[in-house]
């Protein structure tokens, strides 16, 4: 399937003209790669968008709330079925290839190769003797490691072409585990984050300790709108339509969030420090599943527990370090409802506010931001933006910034521009007007 095929596809499944014309292409190489290597037609094609996370960094793996959309940028996926069990992946675009056996149960890759491995391998254990043999080739055109989670999109991708190829869908251990698109989403951010799922039992993963709202984004979005979700366990709270005449811009500040060795250790610290404030509540409080569990069980529940760390005493923190991540989760928990309020009255100044004290938090609390990130957010706002953020994981990535819908193709120029001049390292640097998308979509499946 080219592009011009896909494109009715990508139609139906929800995108607008302007998005199914720059996906086109991706298609084109698919169909191009997929003929060269296998020569055969694909039987399975399929859409997985990027995500943008409006509110909700670093909450959802404690329980907490997020505001988040599916972006006009992802992986393009065609694939088939094979005979020898093995799975054959390649990348499109740089030409990259990975055979795995989803049996060998041993990290053998890096890169987003141990991505694949680690779908494979889970999906053989938690399905046995599942036929997971397949010829895969994808495409994307989101910036790698920016914070739009191109990692997570891959995982999804991977693991719902694989789940489909091979009937997993109507296997009891699926049927009595997965129960719709919302615990699809939720066993998919398990896939990566190695925790089980319900008797779908867990790994090792790809080794961060995250949380599933990339996962919810990508599978449980909706067209033109933004969705607040909660976790442990997952549900959806909210929809709110972006305001007509608003525009997202984002841009990538060229510098990778890469999840590897330093980074790797600073981000998964940011869950553990959570982690950490539970185990201290309940071993004094009656226990508690989550930090947002905790803080909700009653009005004095947060007092309380910065009593706790107080005169606690955690090896490896500092009561100061532990209570700044305290404070960080429960504003940036409570924003999201507050930013869902802003939102639904086209509130300017409401945003504004909102993204401000947000940022400020990222730098001050969670201690996540590069230089890079931070001069990104000034200078969208310096460019004409009413609102700006960086957004996900952190530790390099990207930024999201609002403006009117006459002005969002000139403010991504301007912005661009004023960011490499301050930030030599930004050189790489991409810029695009993000309307909010459908979720994945499979465009084509031949049993």
């Amino acid at each position: 399937m080219n592009g011009e095929a896909a494109a009715p596809g990508l139609v139906r499944a929800g995108l607008d003209a302007g998005a199914t014309a720059a996906i086109i292409g991706l298609y084109d190489s698919v169909s191009r790669v997929f003929g060269e290597l296998i020569g055969n037609p694909p039987q399975h094609v399929a859409w997985v968008p990027g995500r943008l996370e409006v509110f909700g960094t670093h909450t959802d793996y404690a329980g907490g709330r997020t505001l988040v959309a599916a972006v006009p940028r992802g992986f393009a996926f065609v694939a088939a079925r094979r005979t020898d069990g093995l799975m054959s992946v390649a990348d499109a675009t740089d030409g990259e290839r990975v055979t795995v056996n989803p049996l060998e149960a041993s990290p053998r890759f890096r890169g987003w190769r141990r991505y694949v491995e680690v779908a494979a391998e889970r999906l053989a254990r938690n399905f046995p003797g599942a036929d997971l043999g397949a010829d895969i080739v994808f495409a994307s055109n989101l910036p790698r490691a920016s914070g739009l989670s191109s990692s997570s999109a891959l995982v999804v991708g991977i693991a719902t072409t694989l789940v489909r190829l091979a009937g997993i869908r109507a296997r009891p251990e699926w049927t009595a585990n997965v129960s719709g698109r919302l615990d699809e989403a939720a066993y998919y951010a398990c896939i990566e984050n190695g925790l089980s799922f319900g008797a779908l039992g867990g790994d090792a993963g790809v080794g961060t300790h995250g949380g599933s709202e990339d996962h919810a984004a990508m599978l449980c979005s909706t067209p033109g709108a933004m969705s607040a979700f909660a976790f442990v366990p997952m549900r959806h709270l909210e929809t709110v339509p972006v305001p007509p005449d608003w525009r997202f811009v984002i841009a990538s500040s060229g510098v990778t969030a890469e999840k590897t060795g330093s980074a790797l250790e600073a981000y998964n610290r940011l869950a553990h420090g959570a982690q950490v404030l539970v185990e201290l509540w309940n071993h004094e409080e009656a226990p508690q599943p989550s930090l947002a569990a905790l803080l909700s069980s009653d009005r004095g529940a947060f007092d309380r527990l910065r009593t706790i760390v107080e005169r606690s005493s955690v090896p490896g923190w500092s009561a100061e370090a532990l209570l700044r991540r305290l404070e960080h989760f429960a504003a940036e928990d409570r924003r999201v409802l507050e930013a869902v309020r802003a939102f639904s009255d086209a509130d300017v100044a409401a945003v504004s506010a909102l993204a401000r004290a947000s940022q400020q938090d990222a730098e001050g609390l969670l201690g996540n931001q590069t230089e890079e990130t931070v001069t990104l957010v000034r200078t969208a706002l310096d460019a004409g933006a009413f609102a700006a953020r960086s957004f996900g994981a952190g530790f390099g990535g990207s930024a999201w910034a609002l403006t009117d819908g006459d002005g969002a193709s000139s403010l991504a120029e301007r912005w661009v521009s004023a960011y490499r001049a301050r930030c030599p390292a930004g050189s790489g640097s991409v810029a695009f007007v993000a309307a909010a998308t459908p979720p994945a979509a499979v465009l084509e499946h031949v049993e």
